[in-house]
């Protein structure tokens, strides 16, 4: 383990984005966290990685308070860093800042809004630390109760659209709440792609990982900054980030096309030859140019976002860009 002043130490990183109600809530489960394991590992040290992505309420402020006041709480158990973007620039970028930040040897990742429970962090620890061949624990929710019906079901199509066609696994209610071992974290910073989804970046690294089971939580103040297009999005960014199955569904879908396109053709002129009997029926052939028309566009767009994708990529313009950024330290 990482060592700062003789003690093991373990990186919270925490992505925030207008969770200004929630924070006090988060960072005293996590002064009573830092305690429980400082007690349990011979003095273990929580390391608290804030990062405000462009937060339009006082999260900002938020974070300074608990750098100020609770830096060093807990006998000198917890440090707190924070980070702040210049605007909102996502999650992934969120977590990429907090994960290039982090120190320990043990990081974990997870929400501020109290979904994901910091109770679970002890038994993280307790599972890397009796299972030196495991690399990574991992939180998924076994029920979505208190979730919108609707929201849910979009959830489990997304997850089995995304192993349809996903070379890697990614489990059904997997969440962001993980902990690694730092050979896992330095797998994950040395892929230079831009466009990121991190959920398929751990099935890609690969490395051993234990899944710990956990009911819906709600969260704990405020509001969601996941509305229904938002999700859309990030899911579409999912899909296309784990594959290339989509394009090879289009060529497909365009070759079956021509093959009808043909077959169609012949006969029709058959039966214009051989019997006399022209084709009538100008709406139907309307239905079946926009049904093709709209095929296409389809299409086109699926190819669209990878070539969007690329283009993003050729900019190398960086992840993020930081405004300020502080915190408390350990002494040496």
């Amino acid at each position: 383990m990482h060592e700062v002043c003789g003690s093991p130490l373990l990186s919270v990183v925490v992505p925030c984005h207008n969770e200004e109600e929630c924070l006090p809530l988060f960072s005293k489960a996590i002064v009573g966290v830092a305690s429980e394991l400082s007690e349990t590992y011979d003095g273990m040290r929580v390391e608290l990685v804030l990062v405000d992505d462009g937060s339009s309420d006082g999260t900002l402020a938020e974070m300074k308070r608990i750098g100020e006041s609770m830096g060093g709480e807990c006998g000198g158990e917890l440090i707190v860093r924070w980070v702040s973007f210049s605007r909102n620039f996502g999650k992934e970028a969120a977590l990429l800042a907090g994960l290039r930040r982090s120190t320990g040897d043990l990081v974990v990742t997870m929400d501020a809004d109290m979904q994901d429970p910091p109770a679970l962090i002890p038994d993280m620890v307790r599972t890397l630390m009796t299972n030196r061949d495991v690399d990574c624990v991992a939180a998924r929710r076994v029920s979505r109760r208190g979730e919108p019906p609707i929201r849910s079901l979009f959830s489990r199509l997304f997850y089995r659209m995304l192993n349809g066609v996903s070379a890697v696994p990614v489990p059904s209610g997997a969440r962001d709440f993980r902990m690694m071992r730092r050979i896992v974290v330095d797998a994950i910073l040395s892929m230079p792609e831009r466009n990121r989804f991190t959920k398929g970046l751990y099935g890609w690294v690969g490395f051993r990982t234990v899944w710990i089971d956990y009911p819906n939580v709600s969260r704990a103040a405020g509001r969601t900054n996941w509305n229904f297009w938002r999700l859309a999005m990030y899911a579409v960014e999912g899909i296309t980030s784990c594959s290339t199955v989509p394009l090879s569904i289009a060529s497909w879908v365009g070759l079956l096309l021509c093959v009808v396109a043909f077959a169609t053709t012949c006969f029709i002129a058959v039966r214009a030859l051989a019997y006399g009997d022209p084709v009538a029926g100008w709406p139907s052939l309307a239905c079946i140019v926009t049904f093709i028309g709209g095929l296409q566009l389809m299409c086109l767009g699926i190819i669209g976002q990878y070539l969007a994708k690329t283009y993003i990529e050729t900019k190398h313009r960086p992840e993020y860009v930081v405004r300020e950024e502080g915190g408390s330290s350990a002494e040496a």
